[in-house]
């Protein structure tokens, strides 16, 4: 029999400011030391927006505006578990980020992105991204 686990639902922020986007590198846990795009789990009940709005409260401290809508990525790791990516593309509109959850934030440019150790899931958004960002 297959893998019966549930996927995990999760939003993501691109957070563009001054042609620079935001990544996060995670900390202890698992995938400590890969890149990634701020965000988190989608509750149930929640909206990808919403859920993205209060997770950039909870990890970086900011209030965001939730733009476009980027593709949905499915993603299966080795250990089996399968995360589903909603990416959005965000603006700031209130305070600064600040690394609660991870442990180093950095802005980078779109022609640097691709030199910093992501998480495998978030290559697709990485490519789309770029096109998008060109």
């Amino acid at each position: 029999m297959g893998d019966q686990r549930e996927s995990i639902r999760v939003a993501c922020a691109v957070i563009v400011e001054g042609g620079r986007i935001l990544a996060a590198r995670r900390g202890n846990g698992r995938h400590a030391g890969k890149w990634e795009f701020p965000g988190g789990k989608i509750e149930p009940g929640e909206t990808p927006e919403e859920a993205l709005v209060r997770e950039l409260g909870e990890e970086l401290g900011i209030k965001a505006e939730i733009g476009l809508p980027l593709s949905v990525v499915r993603y299966r790791y080795r250990e089996g578990e399968e995360v589903i990516l909603h990416p959005y593309l965000v603006r700031l509109s209130g305070g600064r980020p600040a690394s609660l959850v991870h442990d180093l934030l950095r802005w980078v440019e779109p022609s640097n992105i691709d030199k910093l150790d992501w998480l495998a899931g978030d290559f697709p958004i990485l490519e789309e991204v770029a096109r998008v960002l060109a």
